[in-house]
């Protein structure tokens, strides 16, 4: 994308009409508190030169313009358009006010302290409060990982490691990728890599994955599904950065059910690694006990609007951890989508004097994302609400918030 372009697709994000209304509260709701957990924006693939991906394929790989994992100029445009979005949903809710700056302490914002975070939080703030000055929060040395997002094994004993190996070879086997990694193996003409030729690994199905869970690392996994996850996260970030058909996957990817069927990689390593809840509860510890400070620890006295950015690693684990029902996201591939929001929502429901909680996961479609769509009230992001076992829903998708709270310190306490 060009200058230009850029800014054109800026200036019709501030001008684009809102008049349309998002889902409406029941009478009397009143919205006192939000935090966003937000996985980053449109990034580089963090497999470039020399890795996964040259030795998966003869073929040449499409430059990038930024290095590898490094959130791009796209993926800044597409996270301001999602920071427009919801401020005017907010203004709507009463939260903000339009055509105002924030108040310093109604807002805060924390990312992690890579590139592709950081940026992602000042895209979001410029869409949400253009003009305004409110800082993004992070460690002082970039490029390492902030404990509140990094989400390492901090349990050393040989039982946990055990367990937790025992876990994600567990929920590996709950996926059938056969077809998958068949398909990948077309795409990318295995035979002929030089993995095949140099090192004799050249079918997918015929390997094993094998899995690492080490006190301060991240779980990891070596093997097909690292391969299958590295190929497939490269194709969908070219099919979302908006390159030539005929560019990503070398034009091979040619139909819907083609892109189910790889996405299946992708979700099954995320799944394999960060959802087992012996894994996910150890991991998201760190971040589910600032989201109780954040929410629960200041009687709603904190800011108004929290916004955390980082990783599908977090946002995973961080559902498992909290025991969120399974959902489903429409018009997306990605089970955590390239910048998704878990939306906690904090309400008052006057009329009979409680507190209430709604969860919902808002996120750009595969094709928002692509086509670089500008949202508003009128044209919104997708929007769905998420379901928490320890806390039952009403027909709205609110949950009751003395629950919701026990959910938060039974996770805590949980954590080993």
């Amino acid at each position: 994308m060009n200058k230009k372009t850029i800014a054109t697709l800026l200036a019709m994000a501030y001008f684009a009409p809102a008049l349309a209304h998002a889902e409406t509260a029941p009478q009397g709701y009143k919205l006192e508190q939000v935090l966003l957990m937000s996985r980053h924006n449109l990034r580089a693939p963090l497999a470039n030169n020399g890795s996964v991906l040259e030795q998966s394929t003869a073929q040449s790989w499409p430059e990038w313009d930024v290095p590898g994992g490094q959130l791009t100029t796209k993926g800044g445009v597409l996270e301001v358009y999602m920071g427009h979005y919801l401020r005017e949903w907010l203004a709507e809710q009463g939260l903000v006010k339009s055509g105002e700056c924030p108040t310093p302490q109604s807002v805060y914002a924390y990312a992690n302290s890579l590139q592709r975070t950081v940026a992602t939080a000042q895209f979001f703030i410029t869409g949400a409060f253009p003009g305004c000055d409110v800082p993004v929060h992070h460690q002082e040395k970039m490029g390492t990982m902030d404990p509140t997002f990094n989400p390492v094994i901090t349990n050393d004993s040989p039982e946990f490691k055990q367990a937790a190996l025992k876990a994600m070879e567990t929920q590996r086997e709950h996926f059938k990728l056969d077809d998958s990694y068949q398909l990948l193996e077309q795409i990318v003409a295995f035979k002929d890599s030089p993995g095949c030729k140099e090192k004799q690994v050249c079918d997918l199905t015929a390997q094993k994955d094998k899995f690492s869970a080490n006190a301060t690392e991240e779980p990891g996994v070596s093997g097909p599904l690292k391969v299958g996850n590295s190929l497939v996260d490269a194709f969908t970030l070219q099919y979302y950065e908006g390159f030539p058909v005929d560019n990503v996957a070398w034009g091979k990817i040619k139909t819907d059910q083609q892109w189910k069927v790889l996405s299946q990689l992708k979700n099954s390593y995320q799944d394999t690694l960060f959802t087992s809840p012996q894994v996910a509860r150890n991991v998201a510890a760190p971040l589910i006990k600032y989201i109780q400070k954040a929410l629960a620890g200041n009687d709603n006295k904190g800011p108004k609007i929290t916004l955390l950015v980082g990783h599908d690693s977090n946002i995973a684990s961080l559902l498992t951890a909290l025991d969120f029902k399974p959902y489903q996201l429409p018009e997306q591939y990605e089970r955590t989508p390239i910048g998704g929001k878990i939306m906690f929502q904090r309400w008052h429901d006057a009329d009979n004097n409680r507190e209430l909680m709604k969860v919902e996961y808002v996120y750009q479609s595969t094709e928002q994302l692509r086509k670089a769509d500008v949202l508003s009230l009128q044209q919104p992001p997708q929007r769905v609400t998420l379901q928490l076992n320890g806390c039952p829903t009403d027909a709205n998708g609110f949950c009751p918030w003395d629950k919701f709270t026990e959910v938060l310190a039974q996770s805590v306490s949980q954590a080993k």
